[in-house]
């Protein structure tokens, strides 16, 4: 249903407000260079300090601006099965093409209250979700028996697969290649999931280097094996680089040597120290992104 290059998008700040200009032009660079879905409000956009109505009035403004051309999927996940319900139902009524839930965070659930939870939401909102395997952040997994359950509902599509275990990703496809589509949440292996039968990836570094994930994605989509894996190497450095602290800090800041939006987070995300920008400009220059 949905496949190719998915930026997960920025959420640009400006005093402490959103930027809408900013975002504008963001969504306008993604287009340009080969984004083929775009994804609001997820975890580069740093919608866990959006309120509730920014997170709505952003994804209807990412829908508007975008103007059909692409699919625009939204995140609307949260440790709150209420809450995700009420962020997917506004999604969907702004226009969006589908949601991406991450799983709840803090909360722990066992894998019965994944299931429940995952299942309660496609229940009550009839728009195609995509499931965000991601521990690191959530500290829960979604193990493969619970996604075999979840993957019989029909408007569970995909899988957004960034545990970081290659063992677990090779017996997602062996369990569920045919059943659910499986994208990569982690630039890194974007290759090498799509080689396994991957349809994309939702990708953070996509925001300051659209074209060459595009080139990436369109390799793989085309099955040019040798093509994917050079352009997969040739871009690991300015991967490293965008995640070398939490994201999308490092990302924020590319933008903003860019000139693309202000390096502004929210709190509790604070910047780059002076040497770690430092480091990223030598990188951006390195790889053409901005003027040495």
């Amino acid at each position: 249903m949905f496949s190719g290059l998915m930026t997960a998008l920025v959420t640009p700040f400006k005093n402490g407000e959103i930027d809408w200009e900013a975002l504008a032009g963001l969504v306008e660079f993604q287009l340009a260079n080969g984004a083929d879905a775009l994804v609001p409000c997820g975890s580069t956009g740093e919608s866990a300090t959006l309120g509730h109505d920014e997170h709505r009035e952003v994804v209807r403004f990412v829908v508007e601006r975008t103007r059909g051309r692409v699919p625009v999927i939204a995140g609307t996940g949260s440790n709150s099965t209420r809450e995700a319900i009420r962020l997917t139902r506004e999604a969907k009524e702004a226009g969006a093409s589908g949601a991406l839930l991450i799983s709840p965070y803090y909360n722990k659930p066992t894998q019965e209250g994944l299931y429940q939870h995952y299942s309660r939401i496609a229940s009550e909102v009839d728009l195609p979700q995509i499931l965000y395997n991601i521990p690191g952040r959530t500290a829960c997994r979604i193990e493969i028996p619970t996604l075999e359950r979840l993957a019989k509902i029909p408007n569970i599509v995909g899988v957004k697969e960034a545990t970081g275990s290659i063992d677990f990703i090779v017996d997602l496809f062996s369990a569920l290649g045919d059943r659910l589509e499986i994208y990569s949440g982690d630039d890194a292996l974007t290759f090498s999931i799509m080689a396994l039968g991957g349809k994309g990836v939702v990708s953070a570094v996509a925001n300051v280097a659209p074209a060459r994930m595009s080139a990436l994605v369109k390799a793989c989509e085309s099955r040019n094996w040798e093509e994917g894996r050079r352009l997969q190497l040739a871009l690991v450095p300015l991967i490293r680089a965008c995640f070398m602290t939490t994201n999308p800090i490092a990302v924020k800041a590319a933008l903003s040597l860019m000139g693309k939006c202000s390096e502004e987070l929210r709190l509790p995300l604070v910047g780059l120290s002076d040497a770690e920008r430092r480091a990223l400009a030598e990188r951006l220059r390195a790889e053409g992104v901005v003027a040495g």
